[in-house]
């Protein structure tokens, strides 16, 4: 008879209370880091373990749809910062007249400062064609994902590593630049390196281009609180 004693359940770890304050630490101090990056190339040991939590995030159908593609070569970012800029023009032009100087002053990727650039990217055809708990959201592998980039994000801060994520390109840039296939999509390009100091607070709202809202303004109970829905912006 097969042992089935693997497949039980065992008793759940109660973690010390000095762990959980740790844990809840690490996750205020984060931070989306832009300019504060040294020059350090981050040691193999320290980027293992990181990538190692991104990997145990969890995942649709234990399909693990990313992969981690790491860019260090200077002409390879070169090529991003490029592309960067590219959109970041456009992007301006998307605001009121009244916002973009202070925009154009925001320091928004640190794709050169960064020692290393990690494009975390969701193959869309992983675990076949029907994948348990995808069946009725396509969309489960790119949540699943995202999971793994806030795990890496953790794990990055809690081994002093700052972590940057740069939202302004676009797409087909970024594929033609990393030669991606059709089935696989590009969740998130992350800046990387070693960092000694950071904002007390979220560099926007630091520098007064949006204020953070409270818990209680996105908590509702049972169905949706138009009250809290509705924001001014």
């Amino acid at each position: 008879m097969p042992d089935t004693s693997i497949c039980a359940p065992r008793k759940a770890r109660v973690f010390s209370q000095i762990e959980k304050q740790a844990l809840y630490d690490v996750i205020e101090n984060r931070r989306d880091v832009r300019n504060e990056f040294l020059p350090d190339p981050v040691e193999p040991d320290t980027l293992r373990r990181i990538l190692k939590a991104a990997h145990a995030a969890p995942s649709v159908g234990l399909s693990k749809p990313w992969n981690f593609i790491l860019i260090r070569d200077n002409a390879q970012r070169a090529k991003m910062k490029a592309a960067f800029r590219k959109a970041n023009v456009e992007a301006v032009a998307m605001f009121p007249e009244a916002k973009r100087s202070a925009y154009s002053a925001l320091k928004l990727e640190g794709i050169e400062k960064a020692p290393l650039n990690i494009c975390v990217t969701c193959d869309r055809a992983r675990g076949g064609e029907v994948v348990l708990g995808r069946t009725h959201n396509r969309d489960m592998d790119l949540y699943s994902t995202v999971c793994a980039v806030q795990n890496l994000w953790l794990a990055a801060r809690a081994e002093g590593v700052g972590v940057g994520w740069v939202s302004i390109f676009n797409d087909a840039d970024l594929r033609t630049i990393l030669g991606l296939p059709g089935h696989v999509a590009i969740v998130a390009y992350l800046c990387v390196g070693y960092v000694d100091q950071l904002f007390d607070k979220p560099e926007l709202a630091a520098r007064g281009w949006a204020s953070e809202s409270e818990l209680n303004a996105s908590v509702m109970e049972e169905t949706w609180d138009e009250q809290l829905g509705t924001r001014c912006y």
